[in-house]
Parts: C-alpha cells; sequence; structure tokens
C-alpha cells in the first residue's frame, strides 16, 4: 500500500521506517513497545531463535501464483471502502465470469480496523466500514466458493498516517483473530518496524500462521528492501520485490524491469510479487495494460486486480478475464520467463511451460512500432518443419516455419504460445503486419508511410489485400501494389501510402490501424489488424516558446502525470505547487517526476532548446537525477546527476533540422525516490 504526506515523499510512496519511524512515533506520545518486540538480540556467538530453520507453512499453498482482487489502488483509504464494496466485488467475480478465468482472492487492505485494540489487545473492525464484522464479510465471500484476505504490517502500526494497530509484537493473537474469521491470505506490510530485522519479523508472523492450523497464504510486502527472494522461501508464499507501482506507464516498466532478473528465485509455492495490477485505473492506454498484464503473466507474477471493478470498463474485462494469457501465469511448471533477448526497447522474454510448450512475449517499450523476431529453436523448441503459433490476445493459431515475429505498437506486447505440432500445415500461415513508423501529419500536407506484410508459413496467403481505416474525411492513398494473388510463404509485400488530414485537423493522435485480409490454401478467410497511430501535429511559432504553452507528443511520468507551470506534485492531475528550485520561483516549465520522458513535435523549424533544470524544493535536499535532450532518437545532451540540494543547471541543446525533441528525466541510477524534477523556463527557439 502507499500513504500520501508530502513532508516524508518517496516516489509517491510514504514509508516510515526504522529508527526515524521510531522518532516519530515518540513524538507522537507513542512511548511503550509490546514485550515480544523488546526481546533483546543474540549475543554475538550464539545462536539466533530467528535463525532457526522452521517448517514452511501448510503445503498446496499457492501452487501457482495468487490471483484476485485488492481494494488499496483504487480506493486507498476513502470511505467508499467499506463491507458492501467487497461484498460487491465478490458478487462481480461471479457475475462478471472472472472467478470462472481463475481469480479466488477478495482482498482487503488497509484501514479496515480502528486506530486503537480492545481492552484485550484485540484487533477491532472500524464499525462504520464493517458493520456486521469481518467474520460476516468473509462468510459472504466464502458464500460465493472465493476466498478472503486481510492486510496489517510488520510494525507495530500499519502505513496509513491514521496510524492503525500492526502486528508486531502481537503476532499469535492476531494470527488467530485472522484464522478465526475465516482468512484465506494475509498481505503483511513493512511500516513502523522500529528496525527489527526484517527476517525475525517475518517468521515471526509465519510461525504464528502455522500455529493456527488454518491454510492461509502469506504474502510478505517488505518491498524488496531485503532481498527476501533470498531467504523468504521458506517463510512465505510470495514477496515484494520493488517499491509500489502506480498507474502509469513508467511506473510499471520499471518495476517489470527490477523483477525480471529474479526469475531463477520463484517456482510453485514461492512467487515473486511486483506489486499488484493497475490494469483499468485510467492512466495507462489499453495497448499499456495488455502489456501490463502480459508481463506479470510471462513472470508468473500474482494477479491481484487492483482497479475499481464496479466502474470497470468492457475492455478492462476483456484484458482481466484473458484466459489464454491467464494460462501462461497459471502454467503448473511455474517457471517465470526470462529475457531471451533486449535490444534498444524490443524485448523477447520466454518462458517454459508444462507439456514442452513455449510462451513468447514480444515487447515494444520505445514509442514508435518495431518489428521484434526470433525463432522457436531459439525459444527452445525441437527442429521440426513447422509449429503451431497461438495468438494470445487475438485467440487465433496460425502456422511457421520457424519465425516468430511481429511488429509490435508503441507500448505494446504481443504473446504467441508455440508448439512443435505435426498437423502444422492444417493451421493458416501467419502473416505479419508492419508500419516503419507512427506517422506525424501536419494537416492539409501529405504524410510518407510504408506497410509490410510478411508470411511466415510455408503455405500461401492468398487473395492478400492490405488497407487502413483512415479517420473520416482523410485521404489515403496506395503508391504502390496494396495486393498480392498469392503472398508465398517467406514473401514480403511492400507498399508506400501518401496521407492526408484535412486542413483545420485538430493536433492529437488519431487510430490508423493496418488490417491485412487474405485466404489460406483451404479457402479460410482472415484478417489481422495491426493496430496504428497517427499524430497531426503543429510546429512551434517562429520566435520563442515556453514548452509548457507546446502541445506534446507523448508524456510518460513515474509518478503522477506531467504538469505544466507547477511541479509534479502527487498522483493526481493539477496537485502541483508553483516551480522552486534551488530557492528560486518559476513561472513557467515542466514539472515531471523520474523517471520521465516528454516528447514535443519541431518538424525542423527549431534551432536551440534551454531550460533551467533541477529537484524541485517540494523534495527538501532528496532525490538525484539526470536531464537529458534526444533530437530525432539522438542523445544531444546530459546533465551530470543534480540532486536536491542543488541550484538549477543551465541546460541547452542545439537542434537544427530535428523534427522531434524528447525531454528525457532519469534516476540517476539509484531509484526515484523524491525525484520530483523541474524544467523550468524551459523554451523552444525556431
Amino acid at each position: 500500500m502507499r500513504v500520501h504526506v508530502r513532508t516524508t515523499h518517496r516516489r509517491g510512496h510514504r514509508r516510515v521506517v526504522g529508527a526515524l519511524s521510531a522518532a516519530l512515533l515518540c513524538t507522537a506520545g507513542v512511548t511503550a513497545l509490546p514485550a515480544a518486540a523488546r526481546t533483546p538480540a543474540a549475543a554475538p556467538g550464539t545462536a539466533s531463535t530467528s535463525d532457526t530453520p522452521a517448517p514452511r507453512l501448510p503445503g498446496g499453498l499457492a501452487e501457482t501464483p495468487p490471483m484476485g482482487f485488492n481494494n488499496w489502488n483504487s480506493t486507498g483509504c476513502r470511505a467508499e471502502f467499506n463491507e458492501e464494496m467487497v461484498k460487491g466485488i465478490a458478487d462481480l467475480f461471479v457475475r462478471k465470469g472472472l472467478k470462472d478465468a481463475g481469480y479466488q482472492y477478495v482482498n482487503l487492505d488497509d484501514c479496515w480496523a480502528l486506530p486503537t485494540r480492545d481492552g484485550n489487545g484485540k484487533l477491532v473492525p472500524d464499525p462504520h466500514r464493517f458493520p456486521h464484522g469481518i467474520k460476516a464479510v468473509a462468510d459472504y465471500v466464502h458464500s460465493k466458493g472465493l476466498k478472503f484476505g486481510i492486510y496489517t504490517s510488520a510494525g507495530i502500526k500499519t502505513c496509513n498516517p491514521a496510524g492503525f494497530p500492526g502486528g508486531l509484537g502481537h503476532e499469535t493473537s492476531d494470527a488467530q483473530q485472522f484464522a478465526d474469521w475465516g482468512v484465506d491470505y494475509l498481505k503483511y506490510d513493512n511500516c513502523n518496524n522500529l528496525g527489527v530485522d526484517a527476517k525475525q519479523r517475518y517468521r515471526t508472523m509465519r510461525d504464528a500462521l502455522k500455529a493456527t492450523g488454518r491454510p492461509i497464504v502469506y504474502s510478505i510486502c517488505e518491498w524488496g528492501e531485503n532481498k527476501p527472494w533470498e531467504w523468504a522461501s521458506d517463510v512465505g508464499h510470495l514477496w515484494r520485490t520493488t517499491g509500489d507501482i502506480s498507474d502509469s506507464w513508467a511506473s510499471m516498466l520499471a518495476i517489470a524491469k527490477q523483477n525480471l532478473p529474479l526469475a531463477p528465485h520463484a517456482g510453485p509455492g514461492h512467487w515473486n510479487d511486483p506489486d499488484m495490477l493497475e490494469v483499468g485505473n485510467g492512466g495507462m492506454t489499453d495497448t499499456e495494460y495488455r502489456s501490463h498484464f502480459s508481463l506479470w503473466s510471462m513472470m508468473a507474477a500474482p494477479l491481484l486486480i487492483g482497479s475499481d471493478l464496479r466502474k470497470a470498463t468492457p475492455e478492462t474485462f476483456a484484458i482481466l478475464s484473458n484466459k489464454d494469457v491467464i494460462a501462461v501465469d497459471q502454467d503448473a511448471l511455474g517457471e517465470p520467463a526470462t529475457v531471451l533477448a533486449s535490444d534498444s526497447g524490443r524485448w523477447t522474454l520466454v518462458r517454459q511451460l508444462a507439456g514442452g510448450d513455449r510462451a513468447v512475449a514480444l515487447f515494444n517499450e520505445t514509442d514508435q512500432p518495431r518489428r521484434i523476431s526470433t525463432t522457436a529453436g531459439d525459444a527452445g523448441l525441437p527442429a521440426a518443419a513447422g509449429y503451431r503459433l497461438r495468438d494470445l490476445w487475438q485467440h487465433r493459431d496460425t502456422h511457421t516455419t520457424g519465425t516468430v515475429s511481429a511488429t509490435v505498437p508503441a507500448h505494446g506486447t504481443v504473446v504467441y504460445r508455440v508448439s512443435a505440432d505435426p498437423r502444422w500445415a492444417g493451421y493458416p500461415p501467419a502473416v505479419e503486419t508492419g508500419l516503419d513508423h507512427t506517422p506525424l501529419i501536419e494537416d492539409g500536407t501529405a504524410a510518407d508511410l510504408r506497410s509490410t506484410v510478411r508470411n511466415l508459413g510455408g503455405t500461401p496467403a492468398t487473395q492478400l489485400t492490405v488497407a487502413f481505416k483512415a479517420p473520416r474525411g482523410w485521404h489515403v492513398e496506395a503508391a504502390s501494389p496494396a495486393t498480392s494473388r498469392a503472398l508465398p510463404g517467406g514473401k514480403t509485400l511492400t507498399t508506400r501510402w501518401k496521407i492526408t488530414a484535412p486542413a483545420g485537423t485538430s493536433p492529437g493522435a488519431y487510430e490508423l490501424p493496418l488490417t491485412a485480409r487474405y485466404r489460406s490454401p483451404r479457402g479460410e478467410r482472415i484478417s489481422t489488424t495491426l493496430p496504428g497511430t497517427a499524430h497531426v501535429v503543429v510546429p512551434p511559432a517562429s520566435g520563442t516558446s515556453y514548452a509548457a504553452e507546446l502541445p506534446w507528443l507523448t508524456a510518460d511520468n513515474g509518478w503522477g502525470p506531467v504538469e505544466r507551470n507547477t511541479s509534479v506534485g502527487e498522483r493526481e492531475a493539477g496537485d502541483g505547487r508553483p516551480i522552486s528550485v534551488g530557492g528560486t520561483g518559476f513561472a513557467h516549465g515542466l514539472g515531471t517526476h523520474a523517471a520521465s520522458a516528454v516528447t514535443f513535435y519541431t518538424g525542423g523549424r527549431c534551432q536551440a532548446f534551454h531550460a533551467r533544470a533541477g529537484i524541485d524544493d517540494e523534495a527538501g535536499d532528496r532525490g538525484s537525477v539526470s536531464f537529458e535532450v534526444w533530437a530525432d532518437g539522438k542523445r544531444v545532451t546530459r546533465t551530470a546527476t543534480v540532486t536536491g540540494a542543488e541550484a538549477a543547471t543551465d541546460v541547452s541543446a542545439a537542434l537544427t533540422g530535428a523534427r522531434t525533441v524528447r525531454l528525457v528525466v532519469t534516476d540517476a541510477g539509484d531509484g526515484i525516490d523524491y525525484d520530483h524534477a523541474d524544467w523550468a523556463d524551459a523554451t523552444f527557439s525556431c
């Protein structure tokens, strides 16, 4: 979970841990620590009982990654988090087919309890949120054939500033109370832990859960700070490997990159947890949410829905209930994907599946369509004349003679299930559609674009036609052949196009999908569509323009949205402050949060960029970033590491001839805590 308190900002997650928490709690009047938490450490040279191996929790739990729901990402601690909402989620699991798709757990996060225990030291459910108590809610969830989860922290308080009771020193009592209520899953957080050794804290609760005799999945949520993947396989069933996710492309991407290398540590009964799903919360596109869901499934991550299902769109339900992709996540072999290749933002992930198949994910983190290719042999499959290729998002079976490839949309992911199938010729040939770039179109002026259609199979694709679906009023003209009577296996049809948006078309992104239609040798009619986007753009006017006054093409941010003329503030749009760096205020600029990238169209008309860049004063003297300027995909300037203790630094770059300019903020290699990065007084000279 995450807590929002400006004075202790950490990448949007405010954690209170260790010595800092002790100081804060003492000032709040907390003077006594429960007896179990005051146990002295073992003397040097003596054995510590906390290091003595103990039996695992009951076997047979979490043999595949847990699937379910947690309310925090959508409701936080707001009043709408209550028993009616929780029961409603259970109803939706059944009514919307999520239970049939494999989702089991309906889990509460923080704020379900009162801030104080009762006279017997027991936890007390908030009577306003849960007037019938926690057991009644658990019973309702169980009546739907589902399982129930709850939350507390391995400290004396949970993470919310209201100070709800944590489990440190109360492990035996709390575990029994959870068991008596019918809890099936415990998320155990890491706030207000008073610096007590993490292994000791989490093992103590493990032993308390085991002593209840009730099978309870145990989720360790200490944010990867103590490398739990190295020691927790005999402690919990899953462990967080990263800090909290936020509903942004940059956050999701950074967390995936942190989690991927940890694949060797996960398997049946013990899973890497890169945090809950943000699918459907609104901060990413559906393409990006499909990538999010695909990557989590390839990594054998727990699939815990974090969106408000009462408000979810049909597209959100379609993503969350994709049984083909879920089958990869839930594969019985339990081997997470490994990175087969990674080059310039093009990723190939491979996961071995029970029965010998391979799941292959082609992931494009860039902001342009990219062709990503591998082979069945490189994915680990035996040599064969042909292979069955199942597209897990299109739910379509085709065949390939060995090439596994796709032109993947910007921020998109294509996932295939590949098998050596002796019946391969009975499937249609796999046809890959591709675009060489995302067109940038000035209204009334034709833009050039090139499409490709490749036959990856061993049989011809006949009666092939290629076409764009453009917005009403646009003009699309093929400048070279867009049809083929028969496209043999291994061959490519390349078509040049001219695309014109009518004069007066408003700037922005417009859908421009490319569809190839063909027949298989057996006469089946097949179509394959590549989602595409065209940007209608307006170059900056002659003279000097503030970046904050110009439209951007894309804007990715590590926490919250990019802001115009204010700091990035917090999670919501418009919640920043006037920009201030090193005690100097600035009326104009962009407020970002590492890792960040904001792209502008300059159309070859600008000569220079200039800004005063630094970490906003709202972060205090903390944080460290680097600022970069990229022109037409090439970095043209980069600052040294800038910290929160420094004044704004000058950033200047020559742009002559550049059509696009990207302003990038990196985390300087030490994570993104406190990295509120301002491009103050950012201007283009054109």
